[in-house]
């Protein structure tokens, strides 16, 4: 258990450092920016950053969350993305211990951050993390079994890897598709409204929401699996139905015109899963039994 803890000691030192990474990520990628050069810059007055001025939490302390040149306001999203990468990556050393499975887990964990603030801040889900994490979803599922007990009654005979592949590449369709489904034939209904209430055509970018939460939803499955992708998007439907109603009464804005970050409810429940997710299903199996 010593050994554990201090390497998730470690692994919540990694996290700083590599949280400091997932800022850059999360502000260059969805503005095309490379994400290896230039060096760190301020997004106020675009000077480059010195080290001593990168040092992840502590150079913001020190700076009380301004820039050293121009006193602009360092974003707090900066020194909560490394807090937060740090300690999830922390936890998942002490519940996985040190094993493949927590470095998928701190692999989707670190998908998840970026993909949460990309949504919040400008409403984006960049395909380089929901296709790519497809993608690599797939290919952990190899070697990191996905959790659930369904393809183990369903395909008992198929080898572990082979079977966690087919239930990782069925829970990215079982949790796309039906979404995919319903954001094509909302768009159909809400092209027909407006053509009734004269209109005319709508541009075909308005016609079809979601396009960047479908590919996020095969993100889930492809890492999750079929019951707890689904326990995911139960979670995170339902906190983003309250708390997305709640902001937009307190707030004023017109729930018709006002646009909520589906993405990222999906990716605070898709974390929260992680570590719960398993004790969720095997609770609703229980019942069923």
């Amino acid at each position: 258990m010593a050994d554990v803890l201090v390497v998730a000691i470690l692994a919540g030192c990694f996290g700083l450092l590599f949280g400091s990474f997932l800022n850059v990520c999360i502000f260059r990628v969805p503005r095309d920016l490379s994400v290896v050069a230039p060096r760190s810059f301020c997004t106020s007055c675009e000077r480059q950053i010195p080290w001593y001025d990168n040092i992840p939490v502590v150079s913001y302390l020190l700076l009380a969350g301004r820039c050293r040149r121009c006193k602009e306001r360092i974003s707090y999203r900066y020194p909560v993305v490394e807090l937060s990468t740090a300690l999830l990556f922390f936890l998942t050393v002490l519940n996985f211990g040190f094993s493949l499975a927590a470095l998928k887990w701190m692999i989707f964990e670190s998908l998840m951050i970026v993909l949460f603030w990309t949504d919040a801040e400008l409403l984006l889900l960049p395909d380089e993390f929901t296709l790519g994490g497809i993608i690599i979803g797939l290919i952990i599922s190899l070697f990191v079994p996905i959790p659930g007990e369904l393809m183990s009654f369903a395909a008992p005979n198929l080898s572990v890897p082979l079977r966690s592949l087919v239930a990782s590449a069925l829970g990215a369709v079982a949790l796309a598709l039906p979404f995919a489904a319903f954001a094509f034939g909302y768009s159909r209904l809400r092209e027909l409204l407006d053509r009734a209430r004269g209109r005319g055509k709508v541009e075909s970018q308005d016609l079809m929401p979601g396009l960047g939460d479908i590919k996020l939803l095969g993100t889930l499955g492809a890492f999750l699996g079929i019951e707890i992708g689904f326990v995911t998007l139960l979670i995170g439907s339902s906190a983003g139905a309250v708390l997305g109603l709640l902001y937009i009464f307190v707030t004023k804005k017109d729930p018709r015109t006002h646009h909520l970050p589906f993405g990222t409810f999906l990716c605070a429940a898709a974390i929260l899963v992680v570590f719960f997710g398993p004790k969720i299903v095997a609770f609703w199996w229980g019942l069923g039994q």
